[in-house]
């Protein structure tokens, strides 16, 4: 979190100190419609230029992985830059439309403006001739995105029509791109943050036109079969095994993918439950927390074909502390099977706690699980909320008396994740040593 925290706001100072270089708030008679002006632009600059860096990173380029903590810290990033941009989109729209209200409704007098100096430069002539135009691509475009950012944001939505209508989100940003660039201050153009702009919104658009061809991650793709499907009926999870048959670059445990077991739906995301081998074969587990994914028990059979994109993540267990601690809350469990699995071919090197805490036990997962752990030299410590209580920091540092020489890992529900980082940091733990996947698409 501490990444994403850092990147928003690198990102609005700069655009705000670029802007205020480029306009350094130099207000004519001090009157409303001057201060308007500036504001306007302002706005529309820093929410053009954070919408269009959203934009870029829907592109889910792995090269930024290791500055953010991983894909998962990009999608959240994706998510505050989205928010952001609404939020200082709702500004500019407010001084833009509420002016013009004000002027409408008698409260306000428009100063009279004399002529326009006549424009030399061909292009910010033709520019200036489709303001009008402009303006109202950018208004109906600031409405749709509203809607979309709405639906996303809004999580009684089921994860396919956000898929859906989350890929219109591009179209409606190439609409501001017109709007941007048609109404973006002529002097601009010629300081950095307008070089900036062009830039960013040159990018977001080049990301925009892939994602309304279906192309993002497309470099990353490997095409398969089914090869297993097991159901653990105490907890309801499904362990689906795959057969790729086409260039798969490996994975480290923790990583995750995203499958596709069906077109009409689209990928969804998934931890990888495997190690990997170098033999094609991969396996995910799947809990049914939403509409698609408990429809998947009765509709996935061997055989049938699966596209999976990836690896994307960063949820890796290098580490300086000499003993780690693992905590899985549910279906979190996904990313520790991996690596108990790596672990099994390789000699471990630190002391390894792993706490599940789980409401739903399924005996023979549970017995797997400890095969697993055996196998690999890790404690297992399996906590039943019925009968154990809930987990919590105070049980873990009971349970390792060393823990503060320890780093910890934890994947399961985020409130759990974050009582567990308070708790910990509390009790000394550098922010650094909690290592806590956010595994949210949306």
């Amino acid at each position: 979190m501490k990444n994403i925290k850092l990147a928003l706001v690198l990102i609005l100072a700069g655009l705000s100190l670029l802007w205020w270089w480029a306009d350094p708030l130099l207000i004519e008679g001090n009157t409303y419609f001057a201060v308007r002006a500036i504001a306007v632009n302002y706005t529309g600059v820093v929410a053009m230029g954070v919408m269009s860096i959203a934009m870029i990173l829907a592109l889910r380029p792995v090269a930024l992985e290791p500055l953010l903590g991983g894909m998962d810290k990009a999608y959240r990033l994706h998510k505050w830059l989205g928010i952001a941009g609404l939020s200082i989109g709702v500004v500019h729209w407010l001084w833009a439309k509420g002016t013009k209200w004000a002027v409408g409704w008698g409260w306000l007098e428009k100063p009279a403006r004399g002529p326009r100096p006549e424009q030399t430069v061909d292009i910010f002539r033709f520019f200036q001739e489709q303001r009008g135009l402009a303006e109202s691509i950018g208004e109906w475009a600031f409405y749709a995105f509203a809607v979309l950012a709405a639906i996303a944001l809004i999580k009684r939505f089921p994860y396919r029509r956000f898929a859906q209508t989350h890929r219109v989100m591009a179209a409606v940003y190439l609409a501001l791109v017109v709007h941007a660039v048609v109404l973006l201050p002529f002097a601009y153009w010629s300081s950095p943050i307008g070089i900036l702009m062009g830039v960013l919104m040159a990018a977001g658009s080049y990301a925009a036109t892939l994602s309304l061809a279906g192309r993002i991650g497309r470099t990353h793709r490997a095409l398969g079969t089914i090869d297993t499907v097991v159901q653990h009926p105490g907890n309801q999870v499904l362990e689906v095994g795959l057969r790729l048959e086409s260039a798969w670059p490996g994975h480290d445990a923790g990583q995750f993918a995203f499958v596709t077991f069906d077109e009409r739906e689209g990928p969804h995301p998934f931890t990888i439950s495997s190690a990997w081998r170098g033999d094609g074969r991969m396996r995910f587990m799947i809990k049914p927390l939403g509409d698609y994914t408990r429809t998947l028990p009765a509709t996935l059979k061997t055989g049938d074909p699966v596209r999976v994109e990836g690896p994307y993540g960063r949820f890796d267990f290098a580490t300086a502390q000499p003993q780690q601690i693992w905590v899985a809350g549910g279906i979190g469990i996904t990313p520790f099977v991996a690596r108990l699995q790596a672990l099994a071919q390789q000699d471990g090197d630190k002391p390894v706690d792993l706490f599940y805490s789980t409401a739903a036990p399924d005996e023979g997962f549970i017995a797997r699980l400890r095969e697993l752990a055996a196998e690999a030299r890790v404690r297992l410590h399996v906590l039943v909320t019925q009968r154990d209580g809930r987990l919590d920091a105070e049980r873990i540092c009971r349970t390792v008396p060393d823990w503060a020489r320890a780093g910890v890992w934890f994947c399961g529900p985020a409130g759990f994740g974050q009582a567990l980082r308070e708790a910990f940091g509390a009790r000394g733990l550098g922010a650094g040593r909690f290592h806590q996947e956010l595994f949210e698409m949306r």
